[in-house]
């Protein structure tokens, strides 16, 4: 029966220093350094692999795409403090309310379907698999921002 506890407590203590070192090297230093200083870019390269010709592609798309997503955020918050506006105001038309509600959402519609596109050209500047799991990871997010600015690493908040 000893022998059967020292075998347990030998495989315990084994099975506890492979999961350390598991820990440890499956670690990327560089995602989570790019992480802590929220850099979409450099987050996309580390972690998706690209190599210097990939990298160079989407940021000259990033850049491309930063102003049509300014716009995009800069016409929906607009149209939010328009609509905002007429819900604050006493003795507002329903129908003028719920024309600034639609035209809001249409804006939305615009930029998310804009920001699925965007994504896309990216991802296809990616290997084949890098390029799934991008899509994976960022697609389903796009209906959760929040629309006062272009995407942060986190991929639900907006900042400037």
């Amino acid at each position: 029966m000893a022998y059967l506890w020292r075998t347990t407590g030998l495989l315990v203590i084994v099975a506890a220093l492979v999961a350390v070192a598991s820990y440890r090297l499956g670690r990327d230093t560089e995602i989570n350094e790019a992480l802590a200083k929220r850099d979409a870019l450099a987050w996309l390269r580390t972690d998706f692999r690209l190599d210097d010709a990939q990298f160079a592609a989407i940021q000259k798309l990033h850049l491309a795409y930063s102003t049509v997503c300014e716009r995009h955020c800069e016409a929906i918050q607009e149209a939010a403090l328009q609509r905002n506006a007429l819900r604050a105001t006493p003795g507002t038309d329903a129908e003028a309310l719920a024309a600034a509600d639609r035209r809001l959402e249409e804006l939305r519609r615009v930029c998310e379907s804009a920001i699925a596109a965007h994504v896309r050209e990216v991802a296809a500047q990616m290997a084949p698999e890098q390029g799934r799991r991008y899509l994976a990871l960022v697609l389903p997010r796009i209906a959760d921002f929040d629309h006062r600015a272009a995407p942060d690493v986190g991929l639900n908040a907006h900042r400037h």
